[in-house]
């Protein structure tokens, strides 16, 4: 049971997109709104291995940006350390290329999966503080150790939200790659 061929049809980059722009707005979510899922999306969009939407992605992650910002969002994390989110979501797009060679049917090929994308989101979290720290002209008079350990706290959400998503995303494409032995069987008694 490959699932290559579902992940290269044209539902993908649609069922992504929306994702992405249903989730953006609020980066851990609250009681009314799912986390972002930007960076499970992005993970996915490799498994679409086309560079196109990788560039589409971060023009619409920008345009959305952008659009929260007009309608009140704080811009507090726009600073010019905001291109870095480029090679953040870069990390996860070779990510989910690199994840394709995996048959996340098989479940120790499903756990290679799950772990990259949890080393992946670790590097993409490094990626974007760092850089945050380093570019944004915020942090002069804070020491790295005093900044790490405020940032901290983010990291289990920051890799929960993504893990839940990728988890949930592999479900599904388990269930719907089951779906027709299912009908099937179903529809034989």
């Amino acid at each position: 049971m490959n699932i290559k061929p579902w992940l290269k049809t044209d539902t993908l980059p649609i069922l992504l997109i929306a994702l992405m722009v249903m989730t953006r707005f609020h980066h851990f979510g609250n009681v009314l709104h799912l986390p972002d899922a930007s960076l499970a999306v992005f993970f996915f969009a490799g498994f679409y291995r086309k560079k196109a939407l990788l560039g589409f992605l971060l023009g619409l992650a920008a345009l959305i940006d952008f659009i929260a910002i007009k309608n009140g969002t704080p811009a507090g994390c726009i600073s010019p350390a905001y291109v870095f989110l480029i090679p953040t979501y870069a990390t996860m797009w070779f990510a989910g290329r690199t994840a394709t060679t995996f048959n996340p049917m098989q479940l120790r090929d499903l756990i290679k999966s799950i772990g990259l994308l949890m080393l992946a989101t670790s590097l993409a979290f490094v990626i974007s503080n760092a850089s945050f720290y380093l570019f944004s002209g915020k942090f002069e008079s804070l020491a790295l150790g005093d900044y790490m350990a405020a940032v901290q706290q983010y990291y289990v959400p920051y890799v929960f939200s993504t893990l839940v998503y990728g988890v949930v995303g592999f479900g599904a494409v388990k269930v719907f790659k089951a779906l027709p032995a299912f009908l099937f069987r179903h529809k034989s008694i």
